[in-house]
């Protein structure tokens, strides 16, 4: 499968890729792209995820988004918005940096494995666990910059920057403060992360398969950006859905000294996981559209092979059409 993808992963054909798929370098400026990726846009959305915690944690205080604007603003400024923009950006710099670099590591690994005609019949099943493995890596990259993180959004009080709240937390908590928040990170962000990689590119597929009349490398740079920012921001709908219940637990869990996961889930309730899911479909479509699009962009002007979307091997059409069977 590798080979195949090789020979047609460059978005021009006048242009030499500057790396070949599946080397170390390709996997090193995956990794590179991700850092951009998730860093950036999770940096560039702080305010949104201020507001977002706050109603998850202090529902009567924060009711809805709007309110929680200007309660923040108003009990604290505009620099309040920005609170724990410290850790967002170290924290999901080294969250993507694994999660995209992983992702290409372990498609090609198990596309490998299991050979060219398997890994285009269960594609989707290879989207999602090839995903769900590097997430697990990538949270334990996350977890403690996102503890630090919630926590400073959540208590206005207990410290307003990086260098006040780290060694306040480890203090209060110890080492163990930082990772607490780990196994309901893993069980938000891992549905999460397999969400977004598997819609992203079965949405991908669709569209040039059934929508865009054209293969994708006969359109130009812009159009292709174009149709991956769509993908992305369709899958994250999806993401925002599927991940919420736990993205409360996280917020609660880590706002509250001493709290389990399941005890911060009890407290919540079922109608309590729910809260603030408006703000995050919005924050997660556009996050996740944002990050397809930087990702699929630095691919673009690094000249990083970019394989097309899947086609059926020549040896599976022959095979099912000795059997009369569809290849469609």
């Amino acid at each position: 499968p590798r080979t195949l993808l090789a020979a047609s992963a460059n978005i021009d054909t006048n242009i030499s890729p500057s790396c070949e798929y599946g080397s170390t370098k390709y996997f090193a400026l995956c990794g590179f792209g991700g850092i951009l990726s998730c860093g950036l846009t999770h940096t560039g959305i702080v305010p949104l995820d201020v507001v977002k915690c706050r109603i998850q944690v202090h529902p009567d205080k924060y009711r809805n988004t709007v309110t929680g604007f200007r309660v923040t603003v108003r009990e604290e400024g505009l620099r309040g918005l920005g609170i724990g923009w410290a850790p967002t950006l170290i924290g999901y710099s080294m969250q993507g940096m694994f999660k995209f670099g992983l992702y290409e590591i372990f498609k090609v690994l198990y596309s490998d494995f299991v050979g060219e005609e398997r890994a285009y019949l269960y594609r989707t099943l290879l989207y999602l666990t090839a995903s769900a493995s590097a997430e697990v890596f990538a949270d334990v990259a996350l977890a403690p910059m996102e503890a630090l993180k919630v926590r400073m959004q959540t208590k206005t009080s207990w410290a307003g920057t990086l260098r006040e709240g780290f060694p306040k937390l480890l203090k209060e908590e110890g080492f163990s403060g930082f990772y607490k928040g780990l196994q309901p990170l893993w069980l938000r962000q891992i549905p999460y992360t397999m969400m977004k990689f598997a819609a992203f590119e079965r949405t991908i597929e669709f569209f040039y398969k059934y929508v865009i009349p054209y293969p994708r490398d006969s359109l130009g740079k812009s159009s292709q950006l174009a149709v991956t920012f769509t993908s992305g921001y369709i899958a994250g709908i999806f993401c925002a859905i599927v991940s919420h219940p736990f993205d409360s637990v996280v917020s609660k869990l880590n706002s509250d000294v001493g709290s389990t996961p399941w005890r911060a889930m009890k407290d919540l309730g079922f109608y309590g996981v729910w809260k603030g899911l408006g703000p995050r479909i919005l924050m997660v479509g556009t996050l996740t559209a944002a990050q397809w699009f930087i990702y699929d962009t630095v691919k673009v002007y690094l000249r990083i092979p970019r394989p097309p979307p899947p086609v059926m091997p020549d040896s599976l059409k022959r095979k099912l059409i000795a059997e009369g069977k569809s290849i469609e």
